[in-house]
Formats: C-alpha cells, structure tokens, sequence
C-alpha cells in the first residue's frame, strides 16, 4: 500500500480482497489542477466548446494529451 493511501478496517474485515484486482483504468484517472491559461487561448478553446459542444476543459486536454501522444515539442525561439 501506498503511504497516500488510507486504509478501511471495516473493509478489510468483512470482505476478502485477497483475490480482488487493481483498477486496470486506475493510471489513465484525471488529476486536478490549477492553470494559468492566456485569455486568448481559453476564449480559442471557449470557441471551439459552443461550436462542438465538448465541454472546453475536455478540449484543452484532448488537446494536451494528442500533444503528449504525438511527442510534440515546442520551437521557441529567444530575441
């Protein structure tokens, strides 16, 4: 077990996990966070929500994880 994990007694005396089997979804779960978007770019991602009707908290990830997917990398260039 995990150190963040918290334990239930009540569970683990009335039911038997010896055979149970982790989530296999458990790594894909979502985490919260807090960002500093630029006003364009969330009114970009606004836009496009009310044109597709996908929620734009859902497109900006779907954004970031084709990014990650694809590997991706930033060409920024210093003046």
């Amino acid at each position: 077990m995990k150190p963040d994990e918290e334990r239930d007694e009540f569970l683990e005396k009335e039911f038997d996990f010896s055979k149970a089997i982790r989530n296999p979804y458990a790594k894909k779960l979502r985490k919260k966070i807090t960002i500093n978007i630029d006003a364009d770019a969330l009114d970009y991602f606004k836009k496009q929500s009310s044109e597709s009707g996908i929620p734009y908290q859902k497109l900006i990830n779907l954004y970031l994880v084709d990014c990650a997917k694809s590997k991706k990398k930033l060409e920024i260039t210093w003046k």
